[in-house]
């Protein structure tokens, strides 16, 4: 819950998307939280769907005065790496920043992508990734740096999204992704 007259993550980075009307997604702590249990962060993060246009037009919807947005060329750059584009915005009174991955030609985001679901913040409508893109993400996050509170995060959603949660569709995307170990993690200590 922001603070009164203090701008929240969605206000300050997702309101803009929705303006532009560029395709994109929240993940990461944030879409947990919406599916399991909640906690502070002072960060977004946004899968985007950006084209050669669309670059131009998210570099000057965030102002410079308010905002570090990256050079266009840098936007650019990474826009047109066919995997893990990224940048950051980032909010100069607040620090509240957005890691901002584009979707590129990675098949899992765009498997995300049209799983999405929206949901209402305060009024503004939100595209949040689905159940199980973010878990999957979690595992990876997990088995990469082994930080255990991904395997927090995952568990939260499972006890919250009981039968909601598509259990094939996640389990075929762990075997796809060599992700047993983790998701055995998950699993052993719950």
């Amino acid at each position: 819950m922001p603070l009164p007259d203090q701008p929240d993550l969605i206000s300050l980075f997702v309101a803009p998307l929705n303006q532009l009307g560029v395709t994109y997604m929240v993940t990461g702590s944030l879409a947990a939280g919406t599916y399991g249990e909640p906690r502070l962060t002072n960060d977004v993060d946004l899968v985007i769907v950006l084209s050669a246009a669309d670059a131009g037009r998210l570099y000057a919807a965030f102002d410079p005065s308010a905002f570090y947005v990256p050079p266009l060329e840098v936007i650019e750059t990474e826009r047109r790496r066919p995997l893990h584009g990224h940048f950051n915005l980032i909010h100069h009174d607040t620090a509240f920043k957005a890691d901002v991955y584009l979707a590129g030609d990675d098949p899992l985001h765009y498997w995300a992508l049209d799983r999405r679901e929206q949901i209402m913040v305060d009024e503004e409508p939100v595209w949040v990734a689905p159940p199980a893109y973010v878990i999957l993400r979690k595992l990876q996050y997990f088995r990469d740096a082994g930080s255990p509170k991904h395997l927090t995060d995952i568990r939260a959603m499972l006890a919250v999204l009981g039968p909601r949660l598509d259990q094939p569709a996640l389990m075929a995307q762990i075997a796809t992704m060599h992700l047993e170990a983790a998701w055995e993690r998950v699993q052993h200590d719950r």
